[in-house]
């Protein structure tokens, strides 16, 4: 077992040096294919997560009148109580105060704006969170509201998160798409490589074969090779979809405003290990699967 394990461990050695430039074209071509791959999951994840996070507490905003009275504001809290109306799950009230705490965080790299306008500017408002994520049902609502005295405008974002998540969806088929390409160019260089080894070494074969050596003790040291090319590159892929979970972990801490959806895109440590592990094994089979066309298709088996 011990000289098989030294042969084999040769062998492949032997293989991957003997064929050194395609050897680094395939491992190049797997990390590239197999990183866009990981990026497509990476923000398909993030996505999910932020559209998640926006669907199951879908808003819309009651903006009133900076000069509206304490009756009309009762008045809208009043039809917007979850008691009153059932289809309403939570009401947070913003005063003037806390509407311009928020003016300030959001246009905080704008001074000259900060200092146009002051707290008894700003509208106080209603941060209303429905029951039920349906958009025909929310734009009733929406159209309710708007027709209640003192009230200024009703901003309701569905539309947009529908957009963004169209256009995620969008820009992550692409990546895939584009990836699964590159991943079957990666396995035909693979299986080239292998083909241009086993042809140099034709003649040793047909004498191992001619000695007695099985169709598998000439096939395995070059179904290693191409496991190895699958792992070398699936290796940079892993180191590049981290590089993302962290680039997206720090976008989404560093966002304070409560309306901006970046604070949505993260993805569990869970779910980048899953796709690690996922790119890993895929590497593996590429390399695997495209060297072992390569030596049946050569092999007169």
């Amino acid at each position: 077992m011990a000289l098989k394990l030294d042969y084999l461990a040769r062998e492949t050695t032997s293989n991957l040096r003997r064929n050194l430039t395609l050897t680094l074209a395939s491992v190049v071509t797997v990390a590239v294919s197999l990183a866009l791959v990981g990026s497509a999951f990476v923000v398909r994840a993030a996505v999910q997560h932020s559209t998640a996070r926006w669907k199951g507490d879908v808003q819309f905003i009651v903006f009133m009148q900076a000069n509206a009275s304490t009756q009309q504001i009762n008045a809208v809290r009043a039809s917007l109580s979850p008691g009153s109306n059932p289809q309403i799950k939570r009401v947070t009230y913003f005063d003037k105060k806390q509407a311009y705490a928020e003016f300030k965080d959001i246009f905080r790299d704008e001074p000259v704006l900060q200092q146009s306008l002051t707290e008894a500017d700003m509208p106080t408002s209603f941060r209303v969170s429905p029951r039920v994520a349906n958009p025909d049902l929310i734009s009733s609502m929406v159209a309710q509201q708007e027709k209640l005295p003192g009230v200024y405008r009703v901003t309701f974002g569905y539309d947009t998160v529908k957009k963004f998540e169209r256009l995620s969806s969008l820009v992550s088929t692409v990546i895939l798409g584009t990836a699964l390409f590159l991943l079957g160019a990666a396995g035909l260089l693979i299986l080239n490589t292998i083909r241009m080894a086993m042809f140099a070494r034709r003649r040793e074969i047909e004498v191992m074969k001619l000695v007695g050596a099985t169709n598998w003790f000439i096939r395995v040291p070059f179904m290693l090779e191409g496991l190895a090319q699958g792992l070398a590159g699936a290796i940079p892929a892993v180191v590049a979809v981290y590089v993302l979970y962290n680039r997206l972990g720090s976008a989404s801490s560093g966002t304070a405003s409560s309306t901006n959806i970046l604070q949505g895109l993260y993805v569990s440590s869970g779910e980048v290990f899953g796709i690690s592990v996922g790119l890993l094994i895929v590497g593996c089979l590429v390399g695997v699967v495209g060297s072992g066309i390569a030596v049946t298709r050569f092999l007169d088996v």
